[in-house]
């Protein structure tokens, strides 16, 4: 595992994110967030190990994921979100998310949870290890641990190294399949390793783009332009030619990102 050290205050505090809420409620953010497409990966993931109960989204900024486990499974789930970030969780609360604002670490959660998700939230936190501590505490006996991550050994950071997007300042640890399995390990029993979601246009903007943090519009920006990409049936050889490369790299595990799950065993 790769980390910063030492840690900017306002990022180990949640200061940074709790100020940068506006920047997620563009309109380009949130159609894109909350497109049918946006978050096809996560769901059969999560389907697949949790296919009913009560779930925590860790990080979940405006609620899209929900939201969409929501829409689509409405009798197979009870969520609820949790961030630091004011103005996204506003969002979330009026797409009918139920929220809880706050610091993860010191919030009092009585309820036990079937299931809790950290997507593309671990490579932000300072004390990642103190996070997955609390969501087994908060976790039923059986429960699943869902964490995705970018992957620093994909075929981008193999290609781009430093030019990658995604080293950057606000992302703390970094993780390749080995080390969030072991990371996992240390509280649960990994059920589940994947590598997951594959990004040309990033490669080719990245490559030429040269060694520079890109703004975070410009991101949202590229997003919505991938989220336009996968919703055009005039794309559909093309999306086709792309799943199947993300399929191979995914058995490779040279794919964008790496997930884990973790189970929580009776008694631990």
């Amino acid at each position: 595992m790769i980390y910063v050290n030492p840690v900017p205050m306002e990022m180990a505090t949640g200061v940074f994110y709790d100020a940068a809420g506006d920047e997620y409620l563009s309109q380009e953010k949130l159609e894109s967030d909350y497109a049918d497409v946006r978050f096809e990966r996560e769901l059969r993931i999560f389907r697949a190990h949790c296919p009913k109960g009560s779930v925590l989204d860790v990080g979940c900024s405006s609620g899209g994921f929900l939201y969409q486990l929501k829409k689509r499974y409405s009798d197979d789930y009870q969520i609820l979100g949790t961030d630091v970030s004011q103005a996204p969780l506003d969002h979330a609360a009026k797409m009918g998310v139920p929220i809880l604002k706050g610091e993860f670490l010191a919030q009092t959660i009585e309820e036990k949870f079937d299931a809790v998700t950290f997507w593309a939230v671990m490579e932000h936190l300072s004390d990642p290890m103190s996070f997955l501590k609390k969501a087994a505490c908060v976790l039923k006996p059986g429960g699943r641990c869902f964490i995705l991550t970018p992957n620093m050994n994909s075929l981008a950071v193999k290609l781009l190294g430093a030019k990658y997007r995604y080293i950057f300042s606000e992302h703390l640890n970094y993780f390749t399949a080995e080390t969030i399995k072991k990371f996992a390990g240390s509280q649960f029993t990994v059920v589940g390793l994947e590598s997951t979601h594959f990004n040309p246009l990033v490669i080719a903007q990245d490559f030429r783009g040269g060694k520079r943090e890109v703004p975070r519009a410009e991101r949202i920006k590229l997003l919505k332009r991938t989220t336009g990409y996968k919703q055009s049936r005039m794309m559909v050889p093309i999306k086709l030619a792309y799943q199947a490369t993300e399929v191979v790299l995914g058995r490779l595990f040279l794919a964008d990102n790496v997930v884990v799950i973790g189970r929580k065993d009776s008694g631990s």
